[in-house]
């Protein structure tokens, strides 16, 4: 089985702790961050003397790639040489029933070595993490490096001497404080000032000789929260790196145990709504999506879910970010969504928040401490902002022709009410019930025919008269009558309902196009009506059944050879929004018309980076926008039951 997508997931914990293989085989090519940084991870076997290289690029021979297979948790390879198999397994327990294992900065390295001609080899496999793990840039800094013994658990860390925590805030940057460890009960596990090692000696026979490594980052400092300085929601009762990798070596077999039922499940199901296209697609997504999050402990004990806008600006906690990724979060583990919504609604009670719309960000990776999109002030790529949490009112720091008001009003409405539908705790929505209703009149002022301003799809720029942003605003005004419902406050639920509904009635009359619906209300082109995704998922009543029938199949004409484009404008698409008009289609067979292009742009595109949402669909190649959370949009399928 030869899984293929553009770059294959080996590390995936979180924005800075993200090693990929960008390649077909694990022996591709360099392995390196999300970002495209050089972090080299190399792995060799001498085998009777004969020396190959089964991970990252090496003068010696590679290993032959029998087999690649990608899970939700799981990259596997099979290689072979001179009569020896060797299988390797990254893996971690992306468990969202276990959210203390899911935020642990630790993830597996599985080997398995055995002979296949029936012949005993003398066998020596080796890896080493270099040193480049440990900082951002060229050049190396002085090092701490050390190994020890865990009772009988061999560790080794290294890290920079002088530790410059939370030292520097911005997109492409690569993780610059902290300890990187590897540990392991097989061999030896040494500490250098380049690199920890790992070496095993073993004679391979028919029945496999198996090792675990362990390999974690303990980043002493992950957020600036607010002022607090916080960790990882695993260590928020003062548990430590050496705590995890000690219960990480314990629960390795339950843990796998788990993956293993987990990967069977969701494969299971994907399959059985979309074939081994959509499988493929839901494979790649998961810890990719997981993988672009911190989760941490506030001070106040709740958990925060913070995303970075990987290669699109590296905010932090972005909502029309957070928007597109909650159906992964929806269907297996809905708390999580009202954790991305909890620091938005944090910042939006501060009073340098002035506005009566929503927020776009907290903050810029890994400083959630205010917005910083659209601010008047420019900070330069790498600089800390300010911290505009503490501003008084009246300090005027955004520029309101770069907000997207009707966008994050109606975001944060949906998230919440979808969260609350999906069994999460009411009691976030009901403790910001002012809030919510500053947004909700804000989208009944401003939502029906949305004047010139910037949605999720900014870089399109701004769009006057946007039908699908309009649409997105019946939904949130929809999903707020819920709320009110929920809250017994039923006069104003069943009011906010009518209003939502004579929104509709209008939007289907003044939306209509060449194309079943235009893309601005003067009936120019045609776009994804994605927004309404939601009216099915929650069952809003909204719009007729014939509707989403005429709307998605109205879109087979236009699609290229790598998808659907995002609207006529421009040939590119939104992968996110591409599987979320798709599950609005009532048959199948269109439903797989629309994500067949998408998973033929997994297999086949030329540009080797971590799954990107924003992609040419004449040229398959990348646009921009890198290993990005939103790619949980593509598990919409599954709130709808296609299977």
């Amino acid at each position: 089985m030869m899984d293929r997508i553009p770059a294959l997931p080996l590390i995936v914990n979180d924005p800075y702790f993200s090693i990929w293989m960008p390649g077909d085989t694990l022996t591709s090519a360099d392995t390196a961050h999300w970002s495209g940084a050089v972090k080299p991870i190399q792995g060799y076997i001498i085998i009777d003397g004969k020396k190959y290289h089964w991970l990252g690029r090496a003068s010696s021979p590679a290993m032959t790639t029998q087999s690649v297979k990608i899970t939700p948790t799981q990259t596997i390879s099979v290689l072979k040489a001179d009569g020896v198999e060797l299988t390797v397994r990254f893996w971690a327990p992306v468990l969202p029933d276990d959210l203390d294992m899911l935020s642990a900065p630790v993830t597996y390295l599985d080997l398995s070595v055995s002979s296949t001609d029936g012949v005993s080899h003398q066998v020596e496999i080796g890896l080493s993490a270099s040193n480049k793990l440990c900082y951002d840039g060229q050049v190396p800094p002085p090092m701490h490096c050390r190994s020890y013994d865990l009772d009988g658990l061999h560790t080794a860390f290294i890290g920079q001497q002088h530790q410059r925590l939370l030292g520097h805030s911005g997109d492409h940057i690569t993780m610059d404080w902290g300890y990187l460890y590897m540990a392991s009960r097989q061999g030896t596990v040494e500490s250098k000032p380049h690199a920890l090692t790992f070496n095993w000696e073993l004679e391979a026979k028919t029945d496999a000789a198996k090792a675990t490594i362990l390999l974690g980052y303990d980043d002493v400092a992950s957020i600036n929260y607010f002022g607090s300085i916080c960790r990882a929601w695993y260590m928020r009762e003062g548990r430590s790196i050496v705590d995890a990798l000690k219960e990480f070596d314990a629960c390795h077999d339950e843990l796998i145990a788990a993956c293993n039922q987990l990967d069977a499940s969701v494969m299971s199901e994907a399959e059985s709504i979309g074939g081994e296209d959509y499988r493929l697609i839901a494979c790649a997504a998961w810890r990719h999506t997981f993988g672009a999050h911190k989760l941490i402990a506030t001070p106040e004990g709740e958990m925060a879910f913070l995303s970075k806008e990987n290669d699109s600006n590296g905010c932090i906690g972005t909502v029309d970010v957070s928007y597109p990724s909650i159906p992964l979060f929806l269907k297996y583990c809905p708390e999580l969504v009202n954790a991305l919504c909890r620091p938005v609604l944090k910042f939006a009670a501060l009073p340098v928040w002035e506005h009566d719309f929503a927020p776009h960000d907290v903050g810029r990776y890994p400083y959630a401490t205010g917005q910083v999109y659209g601010t008047r002030q420019s900070i330069a790529h790498g600089v800390v902002h300010p911290p505009y949490y503490l501003y008084p009112a009246g300090t005027d720091v955004y520029d309101f022709r770069y907000q997207m008001p009707v966008e994050e009003c109606a975001n944060m409405l949906i998230m919440l009410e979808a969260a609350m539908t999906f069994g999460a705790d009411p009691t976030l929505a009901e403790n910001n019930l002012p809030t919510l209703e500053k947004w909700v009149k804000y989208l009944d002022r401003y939502g029906e025919d949305p004047g010139d301003q910037l949605c999720t799809d900014d870089f399109a720029g701004h769009l006057n008269r946007n039908i699908n942003l309009a649409a997105k605003a019946i939904v949130g005004i929809a999903c707020y009558s819920r709320i009110m419902e929920r809250v017994g406050r039923k006069q104003e639920a069943q009011q906010w309902y009518r209003r939502a509904h004579e929104m509709a009635q209008s939007w289907q009359q003044r939306a209509k196009g060449e194309y079943n619906t235009a893309l601005t209300f003067d009936g120019n082109g045609w776009s994804m009506k994605y927004n309404l995704v939601w009216d099915l998922v929650l069952d809003l009543k909204l719009m007729p059944s014939a509707f989403y029938k005429a709307e998605t199949e109205s879109y087979l004409p236009f699609i290229n050879e790598y998808g659907l484009p995002l609207d006529s404008r421009a040939d590119y698409t939104k992968a996110d929004w591409l599987v979320w008009v798709a599950s609005m289609a009532e048959e199948k067979e269109v439903f797989r018309k629309l994500i067949a292009p998408l998973a033929h742009y997994l297999r086949t595109t030329s540009t080797r980076v971590p799954f990107s949402d924003w992609y040419d669909t004449k040229t398959g190649r990348y646009v921009f926008f890198i290993a990005r959370s939103v790619l949980g949009g593509v598990y919409m399928p599954m709130l709808i039951h296609k299977g």
